[in-house]
């Protein structure tokens, strides 16, 4: 496991126990030890496949530049982490990608936390919608094929609560029905992206890092 990833996970079981968890230590030794400056605080995993995916396309290794992003497991946990790692903790600079209904989390939580609340970047539904958006829904629905997801797609198609419903609002509904096919997904649909096409919350999050 790469130095980085041991830290990541020090972060989330220090973020579960409290302050005074004895991960906090060994968070806070990596932390000086890889020369983490800035931490990226996403929701899910998915997220964190998304930017993964985009940092690898542009020939960028984030934990080598002292960036490490963290998967909080919801957006509701932004305090605890940002009270951890931000000015009252280990004093580290933080940002973050966020859904627009979830941006009210990230504002109170970085508020308490006296972190800068201008370094978060917000998707208007989620990065899933954005993603889609960017590549088109035919695009999509072309990488659904060849991943071998056709006829699940096609059966979720018939259920009646999918009936009328936008194409782009299928697709982003359809990529959260199984377990872990968000997260494979926010690789692919990174991956399929053109010049030009990365959604702006995510283009400006890595140039922001």
């Amino acid at each position: 496991m790469r130095e980085m990833d041991v830290f990541r996970a020090a972060v989330g079981d220090w973020a579960s126990g409290g302050p005074g968890a004895p991960a906090g230590e060994r968070a806070r030794e990596l932390a000086a030890r890889l020369g983490v400056r800035t931490v990226v605080l996403l929701e899910g995993l998915s997220d964190l496949a998304a930017v993964d995916a985009l940092a690898a396309r542009r020939g960028r290794d984030l934990a080598a530049e002292g960036v490490c992003v963290v998967s909080m497991g919801g957006a509701m946990n932004v305090g605890r982490y940002a009270a951890l790692l931000g000015p009252p903790g280990l004093g580290l600079r933080l940002t973050g990608l966020c859904d627009e209904r979830e941006q009210p989390f990230y504002d109170r939580g970085l508020t308490r936390a006296r972190a800068s609340e201008r370094d978060v970047f917000v998707c208007a539904a989620d990065l899933e919608d954005e993603l889609i958006r960017a590549l088109g829904t035919e695009r999509v629905e072309g990488i659904v094929e060849t991943e071998g997801d056709l006829r699940p797609w096609r059966t979720f198609l018939h259920q009646p609560a999918q009936q009328g419903r936008p194409r782009h609002q299928q697709l982003r509904r359809f990529l959260g029905t199984k377990k872990g096919r968000k997260i494979r997904y926010g690789t692919l649909l990174v991956e399929a992206l053109g010049d030009g096409q990365v959604p702006a919350p995510l283009d400006d999050l890595l140039a922001n890092v």
